[in-house]
C-alpha cells in the first residue's frame, strides 16, 4: 500500500472514501484538500463499462472545455506553403516542415501538441516512434491531422483536450486548476462527461459510466454520484 505524507493524510480526512458526492460538493472538497504550494490541476478519472481489449469498444476523442485547462499549450504545426502562414496567424508557437522534423529527431521537445496537414504525414511518419511514445503523434481522430489548421490551433489554445481509454478501461483527463471558480470546474466536468456519453461505442453493453472521481494533482480523490451523469 502506498505511503503518503502528513499533508496528504490530513487532506484525506476531509473526504469520506466510502461516500459519493454531488459534483458541487466534491469539487469544494477537492479544492480544500489541495495542499501543495503550486496551483494543482484538477483531474477526473472515469471507469467505463467497456472491454479495452476489443477494438469495437475503443473510446477516444476530443472535447473543448468551456473554460480551458488553465495550462498554456505550446502548439507545433507541420505544414508547407500558405498553411505555414495560416498556422502562424492562428497563434501556433512553432511552424515548419522538414526543419522541425530534423530538430525533433535530434531530441528537441519544447512543445505540447502537434498538428499536421495531411500532405505532411508521409514525412511526419518518420517520427512515429519518437512522437508516438510521448503521445504527441498527430491523429485524425484527435483533429490534429487537418487542412483547417486555424481551427485546430485555436481550439487547442482555447482548451481542447484529448481523452483515450487506457488498458484498465479508464479515462483520465484534466478539467482545470484548483484556483478555478467551482462553477467553471463543474462546467468543464460536465463537458467532458457529455463527450464521453456521446462517444459510447455501440458494442458496449450494460452500465457504461461505472465510476467517476475527481482529485487534485497531489490530493485524495472524491467519488461522484455517477447516476447524475448517466443517460
Amino acid at each position: 500500500m502506498a505511503k503518503h505524507g502528513k499533508k496528504y493524510q490530513e487532506a484525506a480526512k476531509l473526504i469520506d472514501r466510502d461516500a459519493t458526492y454531488e459534483a458541487a460538493e466534491a469539487i469544494e472538497l477537492v479544492k480544500q484538500a489541495a495542499k501543495a504550494k503550486f496551483d494543482e490541476s484538477v483531474e477526473v478519472a472515469v471507469r467505463l463499462g467497456v472491454d479495452p481489449r476489443k477494438q469495437d469498444q475503443s473510446v477516444r476523442g476530443v472535447v473543448v472545455l468551456p473554460h480551458g485547462t488553465g495550462k498554456t499549450q505550446r502548439v507545433l504545426v507541420f505544414a508547407k506553403g500558405d498553411k505555414l502562414k495560416e498556422a502562424e496567424a492562428a497563434g501556433a508557437d512553432y511552424v515548419g516542415d522538414t526543419d522541425l522534423i530534423n530538430k525533433i529527431q535530434q531530441g528537441w521537445f519544447e512543445f505540447d501538441v502537434c498538428v499536421a496537414t495531411p500532405d505532411m504525414m508521409s514525412e511526419v511518419g518518420k517520427l512515429g516512434r519518437i512522437l508516438g511514445g510521448k503521445g504527441l503523434m498527430p491523429n485524425p481522430k484527435a483533429g490534429t491531422v487537418t487542412n483547417d489548421v486555424t481551427k485546430a490551433v485555436q481550439e487547442i489554445k482555447a482548451g481542447k483536450i484529448e481523452y483515450r481509454l487506457d488498458k484498465a478501461g479508464q479515462i483520465h483527463a484534466p478539467i482545470g486548476k484548483v484556483s478555478f471558480d467551482s462553477a467553471k470546474l463543474a462546467d468543464n466536468l460536465k463537458a467532458l462527461v457529455d463527450a464521453l456519453n456521446r462517444a459510447k461505442p455501440s458494442a458496449a453493453k450494460g452500465v457504461y459510466l461505472k465510476n467517476i472521481s475527481i482529485s487534485s494533482t497531489m490530493g485524495p480523490g472524491a467519488r461522484l454520484n455517477v447516476s447524475a451523469y448517466r443517460l
